[in-house]
């Protein structure tokens, strides 16, 4: 009974009612309905009974709104407990009630794009996604508010080709539930790789991330940084799956490494603490992304197990900067220092952030980013051809520790601070402990994140490989020393390289995008306007012209007639005394539209 119950409990639902209730409720209420509303969410996500849930038609299409797998699971649980900490933190932060509601209006979207079994629902999700991210951008006014017009733009236009990717890829297969091939090959797997390319900041694509998250409320910038992007590389694995075959694949794979490069490398040149952790999302997916392009057992794992840890430090790291922006009102990383002394508890909420994100043994990164270098080494289970790939996430891996150590020496330990401020409040320290216990729990207990990860079952690894047939654990020596090395490297850099980067203020060059998506488009407009007036100017004086010379023919001739050389016309008066022509036409506007009807299909005979 309880299992039929769950299978009928739709979790966007129960987050939409909470987000309705935070408004009529008093605050605390509220708040605590929607941490509990996610709660739920979390309850089901474990317990709900696999396959299709709530399944049906719509305008005569099968849908599943509600579909429960390894994968959707997974997901679910990360958003889930991630909810409810952020929940918190909103409360603890000043948040507003419109902004809660907002952002737990989001949230069920997202949820609901997880939790989607088919296309068309997940085109639904995917749109209100777009649309409720939006208001909580907008929401704080200010600066926000054109972000978030850039933003909608960018989302609409990702919209709109996943759209038309879904649409193609019915056309092709006659149904739009999700099928174990994933998108069709062809134009719709295309259109949805650049499409789901706009959520998941393929470079080029980005630039939103940068520009938008730094700009709202400290508690909207923590919802934000996981539930589009982390959904949206959901939605990417849906479309390329383990068992599909795309052509795609490898430049997915190759644009995921490009991402880690890039994304760390623009990170490690920000003073902005926000657009800092930004462009590390556009990094940690390209870990994401890679996996998934290379699609085999283990990088399906690491891909999944990478989203799952993603959604707990990356929201952790933008909480611990929120209450240093809380406290002391200040973004730029270079104007701080000596925090750790005035809030420890912060320093350690971002401790347990830093060492995730960056792969130390112990915690929830290295064991997912692990899994992913493992998968791309043609050494050890990739191919031949991820060898670059392999030197790329390399790369990356040293840039996110360069980025990680920056932030944290310049805002916790350069220099003593020269301000005394309070540490984080109550509701902020559970929910950074919340999520960094987590991160530390699936480090340490790293059995249990194999568990979870679909593909993988039990503590043991073994898949077959490249060359033959091996084992895998997160803890041998070979991969320690790895972490090792990385950490060495990194850390010998950034002695060297630590005061020129200082005085380093380069721009993203993708960023252009912006002026020159604004003067391209004024210079459209332009065009199309003056053109349209050049027109109407024209033909609107030759009308005039023509029922002159008919109401004066005369006058017509001798006009014509002076313009010819060695001719003498007499002057003569106007037939109308003088007075400008006028032509009156008045018609209602169902006799127009006959008219421009008729006109339109004599026009078409004629050309047919």
């Amino acid at each position: 009974m309880e299992l039929d119950i769950l299978s009928v409990a739709y979790p966007p639902l129960i987050i939409l009612a909470a987000a309705l209730l935070v408004l009529v409720l008093p605050r605390l209420a509220g708040f605590a309905v929607g941490a509990l509303s996610l709660a739920a969410v979390l309850a089901i996500s474990l317990l709900a009974p696999e396959g299709q849930h709530l399944a049906g038609t719509f305008l005569g299409f099968e849908v599943v709104p509600y579909y429960v797998d390894d994968f959707s699971r997974m997901i679910g649980l990360g958003l889930g407990f991630l909810g409810i900490c952020s929940v918190i933190y909103a409360y603890s932060s000043d948040a507003s009630e419109t902004l809660t509601a907002f952002a737990l209006a989001y949230v069920a979207s997202s949820i609901g794009a997880a939790f989607a079994g088919d296309w068309l629902v997940l085109l639904f999700m995917w749109e209100l996604m777009a649309v409720t991210s939006t208001l909580v951008v907008w929401h704080y006014g200010g600066e926000a508010v054109r972000a978030g017009f850039r933003y909608a733009i960018f989302h609409g236009t990702g919209g709109v080709l996943v759209m038309m990717a879904v649409a193609v890829h019915y056309v092709q297969t006659g149904t739009f539930i999700y099928t174990e091939a994933g998108i069709a090959d062809g134009i719709p797997a295309l259109l949805a790789v650049l499409g789901m390319g706009v959520n998941v900041a393929f470079i080029g694509f980005h630039t939103w991330l940068p520009d938008t998250y730094p700009r709202p409320h400290i508690a909207a910038s923590v919802f934000l940084s996981v539930y589009t992007t982390k959904t949206s590389a959901f939605v990417l694995y849906r479309a390329f799956p383990l068992e599909g075959t795309h052509d795609l694949s490898i430049y997915v794979a190759y644009m995921g490494g490009l991402m880690a490069v890039y994304g760390a490398t623009f990170a490690l040149l920000q003073h902005d603490m926000r657009a800092l952790l930004s462009y590390h999302i556009q990094a940690q997916l390209g870990y994401i992304v890679a996996a998934i392009g290379i699609g085999t057992p283990l990088a399906t794992a690491g891909a999944m197990s990478h989203l799952f840890n993603n959604i707990l430090f990356k929201s952790l790291l933008f909480m611990a900067v929120g209450v240093v922006i809380y406290r002391t009102g200040e973004e730029d990383l270079y104007k701080l220092g000596g925090l750790w002394r005035e809030m420890p508890l912060t320093a350690v909420g971002f401790g347990l952030g830093a060492l995730s994100i960056t792969a130390i043994p112990g915690f929830n990164g290295y064991v997912s980013k692990g899994m992913i270098f493992d998968a791309a080494d043609p050494g050890y289970y990739g191919q031949p051809e991820y060898q670059a790939l392999y030197y790329l996430l390399w790369l990356g891996a040293i840039g996110t520790l360069l980025s990680f150590i920056k932030l944290g020496y310049y805002v916790f330990f350069h220099g003593e601070s020269d301000i005394e401020v309070a540490d984080a409040k109550p509701g902020q320290t559970v929910a950074m402990l919340g999520l960094g216990g987590a991160c530390l729990l699936f480090g340490v207990w790293w059995q249990g994140l194999a568990d979870l990860a679909p593909t993988i079952h039990g503590s043991d690894f073994a898949f077959s490989y490249y060359g033959g047939e091996s084992h895998l654990h997160p803890y041998s020596l070979s991969h320690l020393e790895t972490a090792g090395i990385l950490t060495g490297v990194a850390a010998v850099t950034f002695v060297v390289v630590r005061k020129p980067l200082s005085k380093l203020d380069l721009g993203d060059p993708a960023m252009v995008v912006y002026p020159a998506t604004y003067y391209v488009s004024r210079w459209t407009m332009l065009a199309v306007t003056e053109t349209y007036a050049a027109v109407d100017a024209a033909v609107v004086g030759a009308v005039k012209r023509c029922y002159w010379v008919g109401n004066n023919p005369v006058l017509a001739v001798d006009a014509a007639a002076r313009r010819l050389p060695m001719v003498d016309v007499e002057d003569r008066q106007p037939t109308d005394g003088g007075r400008p022509s006028t032509i009156h036409l008045r018609t209602s506007i169902g006799t127009t539209v006959l008219l421009l009807t008729l006109l339109l299909t004599i026009v078409l005979w004629l050309l047919l």
